[in-house]
This record gives structure tokens, C-alpha cells and sequence, in this order.
């Protein structure tokens, strides 16, 4: 059953009732928490909220992280102002980066995300991360192959050569 638990990812579930069953056994907190390897003031807190809850108690809930500095309002304006696009905004780039919804963030509601959180709260809109592609859409085909293979190739830094003495 414990290694059903922990395949599950419910081994902190486990962890608990363990402690509930060694405390019937008449194990002190002290013993459960050196054979469970937790922390003697969890374990107390475990066999509290089982007397206090029942199983349901020791139950894993949903883990709400941190609250949302934007309000469900100010959600939806952004993804908006997103769905506009960064010219409709204001800005010169055709292509919103991390660093520019950020910015629109701090500007529209006084809230200052990192650009490297910004990704999250896109992903949470519904909105994925696109990486532009940089091709020439005019280009000669030929001219370009030419480049890659001839010029290119030759202009590239090349390793010094040691110089027999």
C-alpha cells in the first residue's frame, strides 16, 4: 500500500495515516517522527489535525501557491491588450517578448511582474510561447546558398595557427 502511495505521488498522505497507525500503537511523537524521518512538530501537527478532522484531515487539499497580484478583471483586459497586439498598443515590435507584457502590466495596473513570470500568467490565459523565425522572406534562394557555403565559411574566424619556430 506505501509503495502504491508513492508511485501515486500521495506519499505525503501516507506519511500521516503511518503516523495515526504508530501513534495507535502507542508510539510517542518523538519514535514517529524518527521512523517517518519527519520533523517532530509535523508529526504532532499530523496527529492533531486527525483527532481535530479525521482522515479527511490528512488528505492533501489544493495547493493554492501564492494569489494573484491581478484581479480577475485586469486578467481579462490583458489578454486583450495581447490579443491586440504590441503595435495596437503603442510599441514599434510586432512580436510581444516577456519584457513588454511585463511592462504593460506595471503600466495598466501598478503590478510588477519579473519578465521570466510573465511566461506562467500567459500560459494560465490560454496563451502559448512562439519563438520567431528570422527569414528573409524575399531572399534568392540561390544567393543565400551561395552565402552559406562561400562566403560565409570564409569570413568566419578561424583558429590561429601555431607557427613552427
Amino acid at each position: 500500500m506505501e509503495a502504491e502511495a508513492n508511485i501515486d505521488g500521495a506519499y505525503r498522505v501516507s506519511s500521516r495515516i503511518r503516523a495515526v497507525l504508530l501513534s495507535n500503537e502507542k508510539n510517542s511523537s518523538g519514535e514517529i517522527s524518527l521512523l517517518l524521518g519527519a520533523a517532530r512538530s509535523r508529526v504532532s501537527n499530523w496527529l492533531k489535525t486527525y483527532e481535530e478532522q479525521g482522515v479527511e484531515g490528512l488528505m492533501e487539499g489544493e495547493r493554492s501557491g501564492r494569489p494573484s497580484l491581478l484581479t480577475d478583471l485586469e486578467k481579462v483586459l490583458i489578454c486583450d491588450i495581447v490579443d491586440s497586439g504590441p503595435v495596437a498598443y503603442g510599441f514599434l515590435s510586432g512580436v510581444w517578448t516577456s519584457k513588454l507584457i511585463a511592462e504593460v502590466i506595471n503600466d495598466e495596473f501598478g503590478v510588477n511582474y519579473h519578465p521570466g513570470h510573465v511566461w506562467k500568467i500567459l500560459q494560465e490565459f490560454g496563451f502559448s510561447v512562439q519563438s520567431p523565425k528570422r527569414l528573409l522572406a524575399n531572399a534568392d534562394s540561390e544567393k543565400k546558398e551561395y552565402w552559406i557555403k562561400k562566403t560565409y565559411p570564409a569570413i568566419k574566424k578561424k583558429p590561429k595557427k601555431i607557427e613552427d619556430e
